[in-house]
């Protein structure tokens, strides 16, 4: 017991380590079952570790907490790309522009701005998803309104960059606040 306490292991395999070499005599099943009788008695705490915080925002946007703004500047980008490539009329792949130009304009902005507001989980997913599709009912009205004003007018192109601009900023903007937020 006193090589357990002198070494303090961080893990159940350091224990298991330093039981084995303080007791050869033990097999590895009765070295498991002492473990996990201890811990029942609860003279034994096994806590589980938490995941090492994420040192880097580069690291964190590789990470699985990250994968909402991957999927966002995906389909940011993806939607961009087909309504520049997709004809009009072309049937039937065109109900695939009107999807991803549907979610693009109805939830994509909103999403990206309530996640800037609330980067951690301070709101469940329904009221996320109800204040998304109205903050982007809202933006995209005002991005129109400022885009009536500017020498490019009102036309596809402008409407389509104006809204990859804005939810890219906000997409950016909300990943770092929820990082700084994590840390």
């Amino acid at each position: 017991m006193h090589a357990i306490t002198h070494k303090q292991p961080r893990t159940v395999y350091q224990l298991f380590r330093i039981v084995q070499q303080a007791y050869p005599i033990f097999s590895e099943q009765e070295i498991t079952e002492r473990i996990l009788y201890l811990q029942k008695q609860r003279k034994l705490i096994l806590k589980e570790n938490p995941a090492p915080p994420l040192s880097t925002l580069k690291g964190y946007l590789f990470s699985s907490k990250a994968t909402w703004y991957r999927t966002i500047i995906i389909l940011s980008l993806a939607t961009t790309t087909i309504i520049f490539t997709i004809p009009e009329g072309a049937y039937p792949i065109n109900y695939v522009r009107y999807l991803l130009g549907s979610l693009f304009v109805l939830f994509l902005p909103g999403y990206s701005f309530i996640k800037a507001l609330f980067p951690t989980k301070d709101i469940d997913n329904i009221e996320r998803i109800a204040l998304s599709i109205g903050m982007s009912l809202a933006l995209v009205p005002i991005i129109g309104l400022l885009l009536n004003y500017t020498p490019w007018g009102i036309r596809t192109t402008s409407i389509t960059l104006s809204l990859l601009a804005l939810t890219i900023i906000l997409t950016a903007t909300a990943v770092i606040r929820e990082y700084q937020a994590l840390r």
